[in-house]
């Protein structure tokens, strides 16, 4: 029977989401990818465990994960609650997201009215759970009036399924409509998950980060380390088989040689400090406490083992955070 390591939140300082009462350890564990019904569930049960012994105690997830098995990561993260985390459930941040398909037809996908209130019933069947702590809209659905979304995502907090609500992917005219209507309604709004990291800055740069602090909100990042660009494993060259994401694209506006010839560049930066480049990237997106948490998606404890010592060093001097700046202007 798994019993929790005692020491677990020795080395973990929560960051607050915004200014609500709601914190998250600085690294959490996504399950987007390869953590779905085709994986071993035992390896996957692994880390998961291992993350919380660790002191990540939020886990993310949508029911559009599973990788073409909708709604398996879901199961699978589930299964973990039932079986060994079931006691620790009152420390737990779980977080799922609808918006993306899930099923066939015009209400398996977005975020009307009824694809929410179906969608966190059928979400919580497939966690094991009477509510989550966090439930996002995935996606801006540009078929359904804002106003119909977040009305829906407030009855679903008022009806006890979730504690809080967020937004995904919403871009910063998109977050402040939805912000707006959920400070009318007094939804307890406090996040916009979004893509960035070292080679992605368009949180910044369209303005994103200075509407959700004038929110009183947070932002959790995804893909910190661009699928694994951001990390010792590209520094010989980048193959044509890696798959970028689509938020990414930009990276290699300049070709791959650029951004290789920049990525070792980071990496003699990162080692400096006493880093990997992978360990840099991380503790960067951190600098500021309006990101309160960075997802990071591995299968392998010892990879998890290693972005944790990211925390280690979160500090950086005026001049590498202007080198950094120098060598990610694309």
């Amino acid at each position: 029977m798994y019993k929790a390591n005692d020491t677990r939140y020795d080395n973990v300082t929560p960051r607050p989401l915004g200014k609500s009462g709601l914190v998250l350890p600085p690294i959490a564990l996504g399950l987007w990818q390869h953590y779905g019904s085709a994986d071993p569930y035992a390896a996957r049960r692994d880390v998961i465990l291992a993350a919380f012994d660790r002191g990540v105690f939020h886990f993310d997830v949508a029911n559009h994960y599973g990788d073409g098995d909708f709604g398996s990561s879901e199961a699978l993260l589930g299964q973990v609650l039932a079986s060994d985390l079931r006691p620790y459930r009152d420390e737990l941040v779980i977080a799922t997201k609808i918006g993306y398909e899930i099923h066939p037809g015009p209400f398996g996908t977005g975020t009307s009215r009824k694809a929410i209130l179906q969608g966190i019933d059928d979400s919580l069947g497939r966690l094991n759970l009477d509510y989550v702590d966090l439930l996002y809209a995935h996606r801006f659905d540009t078929t359904v009036p804002v106003a119909e979304t977040v009305r829906a995502l407030d009855d679903v907090v008022k009806a006890g399924k979730a504690l809080y609500i967020g937004v995904s992917n919403f871009d910063t005219p998109q977050a402040q409509e939805a912000i707006d209507r959920f400070t009318a309604l007094g939804t307890p709004f406090v996040v916009d998950q979004m893509s960035y990291n070292l080679f992605n800055r368009d949180v910044e740069t369209s303005g994103l980060l200075d509407t959700l602090r004038r929110a009183g909100a947070g932002l959790v990042a995804y893909g910190p380390l661009s699928e694994g660009l951001l990390s010792d494993r590209y520094l010989a060259g980048i193959p044509d088989t890696f798959k970028i994401h689509p938020t990414n694209q930009q990276t290699f506006a300049n070709g791959k040689a650029a951004v290789v010839q920049r990525l070792n560049q980071l990496n003699d930066l990162a080692q400096g400090r006493g880093q990997t480049l992978a360990q840099m990237a991380l503790a960067w997106l951190l600098r500021d406490p309006i990101v309160a948490s960075v997802l990071i998606g591995t299968t392998s404890t010892t990879h998890l083992q290693d972005n944790l010592q990211a925390l280690d060093h979160l500090a950086f001097t005026a001049d590498e955070l202007a080198e950094i700046d120098r060598l990610t202007t694309l």
